[in-house]
């Protein structure tokens, strides 16, 4: 090997001639341009009620006991039939809309009176409404009495005041889907939507559904437009989904099917959530293809390794009934249900499942470059022969799409241990690491990946955090992200975890963006991911910076420099998780034709301090303009990331 490439892999920069006339650039180790991204979990009502923005809960009726104690077909309705209407109502299942959503409602209207019969929903802790947004309500009715049913549709406020209103009339005696625009006179956190029949006769409805018509990006059946703006903010180079545990489910019956999740939303299957309550699967593998493409985040789906959660049938406290497997006779269709999402996101519109993605709107593929298989599943025989008959059918069939395998829940210990002992012994190209740990646990590992065998497998660290959401927890994790752009050239991927938590709703803490149905707040451990996200850099460059504490692997102090080849921008990041300013020597003399401009983007507040629902501006990242010289020492402050920015020339 050659002189300049020993120093390279480890980290040591290298002036490199460069033609006449041309730049010279100080050459640094090339890292991974994929580094920070998001994780994507429906855990804390992150999908329905979260960032799929339709607003009427248990829309197909499908809700039961199953999915969470206590729910039923009408969970989130109320039966009306004020102002002496006469008639019943009921739930069906002898001729569903379709066989995937098998319940609907029923009305028999004897006599309206007044007010009509019908139903109230109550969508998800109420509607948000915005006064003058536009709403497009939908849903799907059938007559099955012969003249046609007068409907009146209604958003109305918490004491009953109608704040928008649309007339329908329902006349076939098939399955037709009716549609209105409601324009609320008044803005409302808790509103309501309202469906009365106002005549005779017996109606069948089903799959009712308000969606607001902005939209992330304008998109039908499309995202909450703020929760998924502040996700793009984030400037993520992937996207992990649908989830971890999520994925192989709460035993083989519920195993994530990703074929149940494509097409016509009435078409699609709902399924109870393995987290306690439901999916509808509205939001599904193609939104979520879309939202990458939507926020330039390459798509890493995870799909089960043919293995059930080992915790299924049980739960964290009181274990549960282990991991099961599918039965070998069936992971041959199993396996060609993988093959057939790498067609769906990679295929021409030719293909079979190319085509559907076509029919759905998007002919040109998705570029699908990476395939999890498995999450954090226990190293068993099984779970083995499985994970290798997966693998080999990829690599075979999609020789140019990455696996990412799977090393248990822990930064060590037996999963981990022999997870990575399998991964090498196939030689997996990447592996999937998680971890949840104490801030000092992050201050103590910051050399954890310099001694990795960067011959082996690369590292997606899937998951991880600090258990905590104050100030110090965020530093704790700006400073470990610092070692990960040190060692970008073995760690290939990143993503913090959880990303979303519904207020009322939480399930696990931390998460990154917690929201209700009207706020989105941005944690403190965001905005230290967005100014990773937001710097990203392609070469790491050893020895620009120096910081106060020396190399101690437990030091409060931690930099890192990299250079971005799109801009050119050389990148400073600077932290100090201690109690006093901290001077950090920076030398820039390597690079040349560098502005003296910079922009400077300071993070830090109180050691404690916390964005909450009540304060949720507590901490923000500043920017302002730096003057810089070649050489120069920065003070940064207590409690804080700086993030220097300057500008260079490509």
């Amino acid at each position: 090997m050659k002189i300049a490439s020993i120093l390279l892999a480890l980290g040591i920069a290298v002036a490199v001639a460069a033609p006449a006339g041309a730049q010279r650039v100080a050459a640094g180790k090339p890292i991974s341009a994929d580094l920070f991204g998001i994780f994507f979990e429906d855990l804390n009502y992150a999908a329905d009620g979260g960032l799929y923005a339709e607003l009427v809960q248990n829309r197909s009726f499908e809700y039961a006991p199953s999915d969470h104690e206590g729910w039923h077909p009408l969970t989130s309705w109320d039966y009306l039939h004020e102002g002496f209407a006469m008639g019943s109502l009921s739930v069906e299942s002898a001729a569903p809309l379709h066989a995937n959503n098998p319940h609907y409602v029923q009305l028999k209207i004897e006599n309206p009176f007044q007010k009509g019969l019908g139903l109230r929903n109550h969508g998800f802790d109420g509607i948000a409404l915005t006064a003058g947004e536009q709403y497009d309500f939908s849903l799907w009715a059938r007559v099955k009495s012969g003249a046609a049913v007068p409907l009146l549709v209604q958003l109305q406020d918490a004491q009953g005041k109608v704040l928008a209103e649309a007339t329908l009339s329902a006349q076939a005696a098939d399955w037709q889907q009716y549609r209105a625009t409601l324009t609320p006179t008044a803005t409302d956190a808790g509103a309501s939507l309202v469906v009365l029949a106002t005549g005779k006769g017996i109606l069948d409805f089903d799959m009712v559904s308000l969606f607001p018509k902005r939209t992330f990006r304008g998109r039908a059946n499309g995202l909450r437009a703020d929760l998924a703006q502040s996700i793009a903010n984030l400037k993520p180079k992937f996207m992990r989904f649908p989830g971890g545990c999520l994925t192989h489910g709460d035993g083989l019956d519920n195993l994530y099917d990703w074929k149940k999740t494509i097409g016509p939303v009435a078409q699609r299957t709902a399924q109870r959530n393995i987290w306690g309550y439901h999916q509808t699967t509205g939001l599904g593998y193609f939104e979520y293809f879309q939202f990458c493409e939507d926020i330039g985040a390459k798509p890493i789906p995870v799909v089960a390794a043919g293995v059930s959660c080992q915790n299924s049938g049980g739960s964290w406290k009181i274990g549960s009934t282990g991991q099961q497997c599918l039965p070998l006779a069936d992971m041959a269709a199993y396996t060609q249900d993988v093959l057939d999402l790498i067609e769906y996101a990679n295929g021409p519109a030719t293909s079979i499942w190319g085509a559907k993605r076509a029919a759905a709107g998007h002919p040109k593929p998705f570029d699908l470059q990476y395939i999890g298989i498995g999450n954090e599943d226990k190293q068993t025989p099984g779970f083995r022969e499985r994970f290798k008959l997966l693998y080999d059918a990829v690599r075979r069939q999609y020789p140019t799409v990455t696996v990412i395998g799977t090393v248990g829940p822990s930064p060590k210990g037996e999963d981990y241990d022999q997870g990575w002992a399998f991964a090498n012994q196939l030689s997996v190209p990447v592996v999937d690491e998680h971890y949840y740990e104490q801030p000092k646990w992050f201050l103590a590992n910051q050399r954890r990946y310099d001694t990795y065998d960067r011959s082996k497998a690369k590292v997606y660290l899937g998951e991880y955090a600090s258990w905590g959401n104050a100030l110090h927890n965020a530093l704790a994790e700006a400073l470990y992200m610092t070692a990960l752009e040190r060692n970008g050239d073995v760690v290939q991927l990143a993503s913090y975890a959880p990303l979303l938590a519904k207020e009322g709703h939480t399930q696990w803490k931390p998460d990154l963006i917690y929201f209700n149905n009207t706020a989105v707040v941005p944690s403190v451990n965001y905005y230290v991911q967005q100014l990773f996200g937001q710097n990203q850099g392609d070469t790491y460059h050893a020895g620009v910076v120096t910081p106060p504490a020396g190399p101690s692997a437990d030091t409060t102090a931690a930099a890192s420099c990299v250079r971005d080849a799109r801009t050119g921008d050389v990148i400073v990041k600077l932290v100090n998780l201690g109690a006093q300013p901290q001077p950090f020597a920076i030398d820039l003399t390597r690079f040349e034709g560098l502005k003296t401009m910079a922009t400077q983007t300071t993070f830090t507040g109180a050691r404690n301090a916390q964005n909450t629902f009540a304060s949720p501006r507590t901490v923000l990242p500043k920017t302002t303009a730096y003057k810089i010289s070649k050489r120069f020492t920065y003070s940064a402050a207590p409690y804080s990331l700086t993030v220097l920015r300057v500008r260079g020339k490509r």
